[in-house]
């Protein structure tokens, strides 16, 4: 078996339709300004019609236009919202689908460093284990909320980002970044459950939330065993898990901002490990991106622009 594969080359059905990476990292990238927000998304349109073709994100598309990209980040889930039920379908769509790749990436942990030490590689599959078991939670979790596996399409950027042929880097980037983030989107996840009085989305996500700070801890611990007596490595594995935290942050929306739409949770994240250091250095690297109004009034002029090219005339912003 192949190592070191491509984040293209991981294994899909029918079901599932890819969409590019790029629509979900950009806004890591662009500065609090509406004009670039809107040039840049006003350029990925064609892009992000063609990977939402044929799915239940389609529809979204047709009404918003690349605008509900936007929304989909920056906004809190809340049960009162008029979309609120597409925004619970899709976000549980990607945390689906975040598991399998998590299963993936744990998976090619253990295959892709065969001279890795044997108490690594059993952690490694004591997580693949863990994480074959919340594909099976999530894929329940999607019948109960009505929806199903193939329903939105899916992004590899969490496998992509994640992913390194450095041991120290892949356990810094799969176990401190990837986890990490879903501490974040857990906890709210949580919170939105208690909100609706869902037991059974409350009581599942909780069950697979005290996986994840398991499998945080394992990064930390080898991490810190990769690199004993080594600064250069060490650095180089806390350089690529901040760029990991970066890209994670979307922008900002997965943040320590007040305008946060995931906060980024900190009780959890000291529970599994994380010092107040790398807590504070995380809040500096989430805090930066476009701000809730720079990104909402760059979602209002793109879905002017879409109505109006839809209506044959041309909006201006």
């Amino acid at each position: 078996m192949k190592r070191f594969i491509h984040h293209s080359e991981l294994a899909r059905d029918s079901r599932f339709v890819r969409q590019d990476n790029v629509a979900s990292t950009v806004l890591s990238t662009l500065p609090d300004d509406v004009d670039a927000v809107v040039e840049v998304f006003d350029k990925l349109a064609p892009m992000i019609e063609s990977s939402v073709r044929g799915t239940a994100a389609e529809e979204l598309f047709e009404q918003y236009g690349p605008a509900f990209g936007l929304v989909t980040l920056n906004e809190p889930l809340r049960p009162e919202d008029p979309a609120s039920v597409t925004r619970l379908k899709l976000r549980m769509h990607g945390i689906f689908v975040g598991e399998l790749q998590a299963l993936e990436g744990a998976g090619r942990s253990l295959w892709d460093f065969p001279d890795a030490p044997w108490e690594f590689k059993m952690n490694m599959a004591r997580q693949c284990w863990d994480e074959a078991r919340h594909v099976q939670i999530y894929e329940k979790l999607l019948t109960h909320v009505g929806a199903e596996p193939g329903m939105f399409p899916e992004s590899t950027f969490l496998f992509e980002c994640a992913c390194s042929d450095d041991p120290a880097q892949r356990v810094a980037g799969v176990n401190r970044g990837l986890e990490g983030l879903a501490c974040d989107v857990f906890r709210d996840m949580i919170k939105y459950a208690e909100k609706t009085g869902d037991d059974t989305m409350q009581q599942a996500v909780d069950y697979v939330l005290a996986d994840e700070l398991t499998h945080v801890r394992f990064g930390s611990d080898w991490v810190r065993e990769f690199t004993r007596a080594d600064p250069e490595r060490f650095k180089a594995a806390q350089d690529f898990r901040r760029q990991v935290d970066k890209q994670f942050s979307f922008g900002g929306a997965r943040s320590d901002r007040e305008d946060a739409a995931i906060p980024i949770a900190m009780e959890v994240r000291r529970e599994a490990g994380f010092t107040e250091d790398e807590l504070e250095d995380l809040k500096s690297l989430s805090s930066g991106g476009p701000s809730k109004e720079t990104l909402r009034e760059a979602a209002r002029i793109l879905h002017e622009r879409h109505k109006a090219r839809a209506g044959g005339t041309e909006a201006s912003s």
